[in-house]
Order: C-alpha cells, then structure tokens, then sequence
C-alpha cells in the first residue's frame, strides 16, 4: 500500500536489518580508519537496499553493497558493485560478500 502523494510506505521497502547494518558498518570502520574511505549514504527502495561507499563526499561512489531479496533464490541477495558497475562479488551469506572489500586492507609490507 502506499502511502499519500505516491510515495511508497515504509512496508514497501527494502531495509538492511541491524545485523546488516552491523556487518556493513563494521567493515566502514576499519576502512575510515586506514584513510581509504570517508563518506557513505543509504537508500532504501522498493525493489533493493543501496549502501553507497566514497572516497568524498561529491563523489561517484566506489562501490555499492545492495541487498535485493528478490534474487535470494537465484544469484544471492547480497551484491558488492565496483564504481564501473561490475559486480565483484554476490551471495547470501553477507560477511562473505564483504571480503571482496576486506582484501583492500591487506597490503603488503615493505
């Protein structure tokens, strides 16, 4: 149902729950403090939830982490999206999905 003016109700959108968010922000953290990334915005649509990663503020985002449960029975739900629009990684297991991105912290030492 949605709600007036034809914006869609809080039921007719996808959310990460706060496990998610958990997971999601958890990974930022660790990224904010190691200087790769400073800025981060979520949408919450109909049809998927968009976690936008960036470098700056007025920015194109460097990666995406989308949840669409729609694709849960097929490709997974959980997406990582790299600025150029490939996907790096997809799944149903979240943390899994995310270590596409933890391998950025890993560098070597000289």
């Amino acid at each position: 149902m949605n709600a007036p003016f034809g914006f869609p109700s809080e039921h007719d959108r996808v959310a990460f729950d706060r496990a998610e968010l958990g997971v999601i922000l958890s990974l930022y953290g660790r990224m904010v403090a190691a200087g790769e990334w400073r800025d981060y915005a979520m949408s919450f649509l109909r049809d998927m939830a968009v976690f936008s990663i960036f470098r700056r503020a007025a920015e194109h985002p460097l990666y995406r982490i989308e949840k669409r449960p729609r694709l849960r029975n097929a490709q997974g739900q959980y997406a990582v999206i790299g600025m150029d629009g490939r996907i790096l990684k997809r799944g149903n297991d979240l943390p899994t999905v995310l270590r596409v991105l933890e391998r950025k912290l890993i560098r070597p030492v000289d």
